[in-house]
C-alpha cells in the first residue's frame, strides 16, 4: 500500500485518511496540529483510552456524543461524577459503554486536577515530552517511541489508567507532540510551520 494518496485537491496526503471519509477534514485539520488547551489534550488523552481494542473511525464518529456525555471533557466536572453517573453513561448508546473505561475517564479527571496543581497545567506537562529536535529523523516504530514509554510510565506511576505506551503515543501523534504525517504529505510542511510557531507551554 502507498504511504501517500491523493487528496481530493489532487496532492498527496498520508494513505491512512483515505480508510474513511471522516478521517480527511480530521487529517488535514487536527491530525498532528499542536495543542496546549488542557480541556482538548485530557479530551484526547481519554479518547485514545476508549480506541484501545477499538478503530479510530468508531470513536471518531461517536465524539460529539463523548462530548456531550463528559461535558466537553471538563476534568474538573467529570472528577466529580458518582457510581450514578457511571450508570448512566453505560445506558448511553452514543458513546462506548465500557465501565472500566468509562471510570478510567473518571479516575483520570481527578489525576488531571492533581497534576494541574503541581505543575501549573497538563500541557506544561506534557509538552515535556516533547522529541528532542535532534532526534526527530530517527526512524520511529509503528506505534511507540522511546518519549511514550516515559509518559505512559509517569502517568501511570501517578495512578492513570488505559494511558499505555501505544495509546500514549497516538495522542502524541495527535496532539502534535511529534509530526507523523509522512514525507510527502502535503500537511506535513503545515504542521512543521505550526510546531515552529507554537510557545511551548512552561517554556
Amino acid at each position: 500500500m502507498s504511504t501517500t494518496i491523493a487528496g481530493p485537491d489532487g496532492r498527496p496526503r498520508c494513505g491512512w485518511c483515505g480508510a474513511a471519509p471522516e478521517f480527511l477534514a480530521y487529517h488535514d485539520s487536527e491530525w498532528g496540529f499542536p495543542v496546549d488547551d488542557d480541556h482538548r489534550l485530557f479530551e484526547k488523552l481519554s479518547l485514545e483510552g476508549f480506541q484501545s481494542g477499538l478503530s479510530w473511525r468508531t470513536i471518531l464518529a461517536k465524539r460529539e456524543n463523548f462530548r456531550a456525555a463528559f461535558h466537553g471533557f471538563d476534568f474538573d466536572r467529570i472528577a466529580r461524577f458518582t457510581q450514578r453517573d457511571v450508570e448512566r453513561l453505560l445506558k448511553d448508546e452514543g458513546i462506548v459503554r465500557h465501565r472500566g473505561k468509562i471510570e478510567a475517564v473518571i479516575n483520570n479527571a481527578q489525576r488531571t486536577q492533581e497534576l494541574v496543581k503541581r505543575e501549573g497545567s497538563l500541557a506544561a506537562f506534557v509538552w515535556r515530552y516533547e522529541r528532542d529536535a535532534a532526534q526527530l529523523a530517527e526512524p520511529q516504530t509503528a506505534s511507540t517511541s522511546a518519549e511514550s514509554l516515559a509518559l505512559s510510565k509517569d502517568l501511570k506511576k501517578q495512578g492513570w489508567k488505559f494511558v499505555g505506551p501505544t495509546t500514549v503515543y497516538a495522542f502524541m501523534q495527535a496532539v502534535g507532540l511529534i509530526n507523523d504525517h509522512v514525507e510527502h504529505c502535503v500537511i506535513r510542511s503545515q504542521v512543521e510551520r505550526a510546531r515552529g510557531h507554537f510557545a511551548r507551554p512552561g517554556d
